[in-house]
């Protein structure tokens, strides 16, 4: 065991862990050896990476940069966006550009400059295979054994603390699978490739979000021979309500809103402010869209198909071609449409957080509906016998609100998480077994 007894465990080094990891080190920096918390953070992919399938060159954040890892926590962070830009020779020609919101594949770098200066926190290309109880001589679980391989590699750290940050799982349609013909847009850059040097001659998106509009304009784009078919439920993309009352879902005051209300309200909100976030689409793509669509309208030659009111019913996949069955919610009439590529951007969904907790997971507290119960600091209620704080990085939407997921809230959230595990630091120290 090369590290028998860490303050905290981190599963997964999305930007949440990456985060937290930025505040322990700010935290380390700041005191003295006694206030130390230990670390260590384990992470799937070989580097540090967020969402690159969709990292595409004109794309921009949902959020502003001032909403990065540090500095809502810390303004005078030396982990800033701002820093990054100073960094890299590019602040004064972001002050030029006057806008709030970076390139995607810019805010990527941010993260991946960050990550780079808390490496020695995070071991990467590593599995965690189990967690296992650690108890005292009363029963209780005082600790936790995590299991984890890196290659032929395998280690086990103790830690007192838990913090899960797996991220989000890509969503298909009931019924459908993934192939060199049915994508996920989160794997859209990866397989764009696969088309190139050839002549397609139908692509179908699935989706009325950001994500599907994107990829909507980048295929109609990346391949001008090709008829770009984008299928959705609604009459239109709906815009994003990024109105400035509206954005105060997303401030950090209400998250103690959320939190504190009844579940009737905690649902009147969330359907309120969903247009904020979910299913909607930026007003500059859309009318972009909408342009490109007009133009073809008057040149008398439309490969921008938008099948609007209507939902993709299956998928018959084949070697040379897929073959997807669009159903019209007005008519009920369901069409065949043949294609090259069927792009999904049907959402994502949380995994079940404890379920990498094994006995663990048991102890852990759900509502009637089997969510997590979670305290306001993100620990998740437990049996009174579990000890260990077991903090949640996603998966908290139904208690915490729109944030949960969100880089919104990240630096503050953090900050929450790190004040928690340090106030019960004084529990009693770790017997060894």
């Amino acid at each position: 065991m090369s590290e028998p007894e860490l303050d905290v465990v981190g599963i997964g080094f999305g930007p949440s862990n990456l985060a937290m990891a930025i505040a322990v080190s700010e935290h380390n920096d700041a005191g003295g050896p006694d206030a130390r918390v230990t670390t260590r953070f384990l992470e799937r992919q070989a580097g540090f990476g967020w969402h690159r399938g969709m990292l595409l060159d004109d794309a921009t954040m949902q959020v502003s940069f001032l909403k990065d890892l540090v500095t809502l926590r810390n303004p005078t962070s030396e982990f800033s966006f701002l820093r990054y830009l100073h960094s890299q020779g590019r602040l004064i020609d972001f002050i030029n550009h006057k806008s709030l919101f970076p390139l995607r594949v810019e805010f990527h770098d941010y993260f991946s400059w960050a990550a780079a200066q808390v490496g020695d926190q995070v071991t990467y290309d590593t599995e965690v295979l189990s967690v296992t109880p650690v108890t005292d001589a009363a029963g209780d679980v005082v600790a936790a054994d995590v299991l984890s391989r890196n290659g032929g590699r395998l280690s086990t750290h103790r830690a007192r603390n838990l913090i899960i940050g797996t991220g989000l799982r890509p969503r298909l349609p009931e019924g459908v699978t993934a192939s060199d013909r049915v994508w996920h847009t989160s794997d859209l850059l990866h397989n764009m490739p696969k088309l190139k040097g050839t002549q397609p001659r139908r692509i179908i998106v699935v989706g009325a979000g950001q994500s599907a509009a994107e990829a909507v304009a980048t295929m109609h784009r990346e391949f001008p021979e090709t008829e770009i078919c984008a299928v959705f439920s609604r009459y239109g993309y709906s815009p994003a309500d990024d109105s400035s009352f509206a954005n105060r879902i997303f401030d950090p005051d209400a998250v103690d809103d959320f939190y504190l209300a009844p579940e009737d309200v905690k649902q009147q909100l969330m359907g309120y402010h969903a247009n904020t976030n979910y299913s909607v689409v930026d007003i500059d793509l859309i009318d972009d869209l909408y342009r490109r669509a007009y133009q073809e309208k008057v040149l008398g030659r439309e490969r921008l198909r938008m099948l609007n009111v209507s939902r993709m019913t299956h998928v018959t996949d084949g070697p040379d071609q897929v073959v997807a069955g669009i159903r019209s919610l007005v008519t009920g009439e369901t069409t065949s449409l043949t294609a090259d590529v069927i792009v999904c951007a049907t959402g994502y969904h949380v995994a079940d957080p404890y379920a990498i907790l094994g006995e663990l997971g048991d102890l852990c507290l759900r509502d009637d509906q089997g969510r997590p119960k979670v305290e306001r600091d993100y620990r998740a209620a437990t049996d009174p016998r579990l000890r260990v704080g077991i903090y949640l990085q996603g998966g908290t939407e139904h208690t915490h609100g729109i944030t949960s997921a969100l880089l919104s809230n990240t630096a503050i959230r953090v900050g929450e998480i790190l004040d928690s595990v340090i106030t019960r630091k004084t529990a009693p120290a770790l017997v060894a077994v």
